[in-house]
């Protein structure tokens, strides 16, 4: 679009080179700074088990939170074997001390909220196991 006066040889018209270039390093720079990867906790969808379950091993260990009867206070468990809630990060980290492989599971009973089993994930994490797991009522069953 331009506009003419007369004889005048002058043209008004945008030169838009200039900022798509401008606009196309901005992209790119932006493309490179961003990382690809978010930040956050690694996740492995769990897979279907061949053979002897995982879980039949004996050196396998089951963190439980039990639901307090009647409202009452959450219990604890690691194989079995009731521990009280101050003891349980101070006997996880015993009994992964000597471990190469430090995998742990936790199972929760149905009635307990989410928050509560996130609890148990952060006691382990701070007895400092690396790889924990969630069993679910039909993973418990072998399904």
């Amino acid at each position: 679009m331009s506009f003419s006066t007369g004889s005048s040889s002058q043209s008004s018209e945008i030169n838009v080179t200039p900022l798509i270039d401008v606009l196309l390093v901005l992209l790119i720079i932006f493309m490179v700074l961003v990382p690809m990867k978010q930040p956050g906790l690694t996740v492995q969808s769990p897979q279907p088990s061949k053979g002897t379950p995982e879980l039949a091993r004996e050196d396998t260990i089951v963190l439980q939170v039990h639901a307090g009867a009647n409202g009452g206070p959450m219990s604890y468990a690691i194989n079995q074997q009731p521990v009280a809630k101050s003891d349980v990060v101070a006997r996880l980290k015993s009994i992964f001390v000597l471990r190469s492989q430090k995998v742990m599971f936790v199972k929760g009973d149905r009635d307990l909220e989410f928050n509560s089993i996130a609890e148990a994930i952060g006691m382990g994490r701070e007895a400092l196991v690396t790889d924990i797991g969630v069993l679910t009522p039909k993973m418990d069953k072998g399904e």
